[in-house]
């Protein structure tokens, strides 16, 4: 059965189909709204302040935000707000005994959490907004134009509540496609704000090859290249090492429980693209301080050292993923409350004692494995380094924006796969004929 065969076989199925259509539609809205400008602030002056902000917090603030915070718009927050409380919640729950009863209270206690990361969101944009307006009102342009034609304390206020509502916005229609549509809605508006930037690389490449300053062979070598890196990340997004585990049958009444076997699934990259993250901010902070000393000669010089073209950013950039890669690992992974539940239910490692030995093993297995992972992230940040100052490529390509594009995406096809093959299709993950029936 060919990929043609298979993708009609989505839209044969009407709660499929539905659930398509509704998220594509919702993804429609995010789009457009990434083109309403924000009242009172001048787009083409901002936009312009901006080209040279690139390597800084800004520019990647602009990456996950789909371009909506250059062009000023009412999506310029992103849904960055989000991840962020999202974040802070996990830290919280790791050195807060509340949260980590909440986290352990199932249902209920996911949802207390989700309401308070709606409460975070809330306030992390009310600040986030009002900065952004007192920056903007501030910022440094080269033109005689400025950005705010008309400052003060209502353009800061007007500012704040237009930027946290489109927040707010996004956060509900991210909450809507996952629960009546297909994949994760927050992680899907940050995958097609990223992949809305394709186009304009594309346009920018061949431009480049119009002019000749990039050649076609340069070009074919980057583009076999970067299957090779997707098949590679694809791999270790997937990868994970197994633990075999045994339970013990008991019986209970008149009805025998345990007695199978399963597994443990330790992901190589279990921390995802938060490492990378925290690396970017610490190490893109000095740049964007350094952006507003232009005169001083100390911080030119402190910027140019910090310079992603640098070995030295290179070096402390791969070093910082790989210790936030152990780092983030430790607090959403851990061994001893995993080794406790199994011997709470009569599970056990064959070959290992249950309790702290468990523990012990697990913990062990898990830094081995983490370790591929780490030195696989930092590869993978320092690769659009390599494509753009090494090759004069002129996209970008790597880092955060490839892991979570690749991410979703394999997130989203294993949603409609599991679709289809529930309604006896074959999915797209699957090799041979289709044998079920409709």
């Amino acid at each position: 059965m060919g990929f043609f065969d298979k993708s009609t076989s989505i839209f044969r199925i009407p709660e499929l189909r539905r659930r398509i259509l509704f998220t594509l539609s919702l993804l429609v809205v995010f789009r457009v709204g990434s083109y309403v400008p924000v009242p009172g602030i001048d787009s083409a002056a901002l936009a312009n302040a901006l080209q040279g902000m690139k390597g800084t917090l800004l520019g990647l603030y602009d990456m996950f935000a789909g371009g909506a915070f250059s062009r000023a718009t009412v999506f310029a927050l992103g849904i960055m707000p989000y991840i962020s409380a999202s974040i802070i919640l996990q830290l919280l729950t790791a050195v807060i005994p509340y949260f980590e009863k909440l986290q352990k209270e199932g249902e209920e206690g996911k949802k207390k959490i989700t309401q308070y990361t709606r409460y975070g969101t809330v306030l992390l944009s009310i600040i986030q907004g009002y900065g952004i307006s007192i920056f903007l009102e501030n910022m440094p342009v080269a033109s005689a134009t400025p950005i705010v034609p008309m400052g003060g304390f209502a353009f800061r206020i007007m500012t704040t509540i237009t930027l946290t509502a489109g927040t707010i916005f996004l956060m509900w229609l991210g909450e809507q496609i996952s629960d009546k549509g297909i994949g994760n809605g927050i992680s899907l508006l940050i995958f097609t704000g990223i992949v809305a930037r394709y186009p304009n690389d594309m346009v920018r490449t061949f431009e480049s090859l119009r002019v000749g300053s990039m050649k076609i062979f340069t070009l074919l070598f980057l583009l076999i290249l970067m299957v090779i890196i997707i098949a590679g990340v694809i791999v270790m997004t997937q990868a994970m090492r197994k633990i075999p585990v045994q339970y013990a049958k008991r019986v209970i009444g008149r009805r025998v429980y345990g007695g199978q076997s399963t597994h443990i699934p330790l992901r190589v990259n279990t921390a995802g693209v938060i490492p990378i993250i925290f690396a970017q901010s610490i190490l893109m902070f000095p740049s964007s301080i350094a952006t507003f000393f232009g005169q001083s000669g100390f911080m030119e010089a402190f910027s140019n050292l910090m310079s992603p073209s640098g070995v030295i950013y290179n070096v402390l950039y791969g070093i910082i993923i790989i210790f936030f890669t152990y780092f983030y690992t430790a607090i959403v992974f851990n061994p001893s409350d995993l080794a406790d539940n199994m011997q709470k239910y009569g599970g056990f490692i064959p070959g290992i004692r249950p309790g702290k030995k468990t523990s012990e093993y697990i913990d062990r297995v898990l830094t081995r494995v983490t370790l591929p992972g780490a030195f696989f992230l930092a590869f993978i940040a320092i690769l659009p380094s390599v494509f753009i100052y090494k090759f004069e490529a002129p996209f970008y390509f790597g880092g955060t924006g490839l892991l979570i594009v690749v991410g979703v995406a394999l997130d989203t096809l294993q949603q409609i796969e599991s679709h289809l093959i529930m309604r006896h299709y074959e999915g797209f993950l699957k090799k041979g004929k289709l044998r079920g029936r409709r």
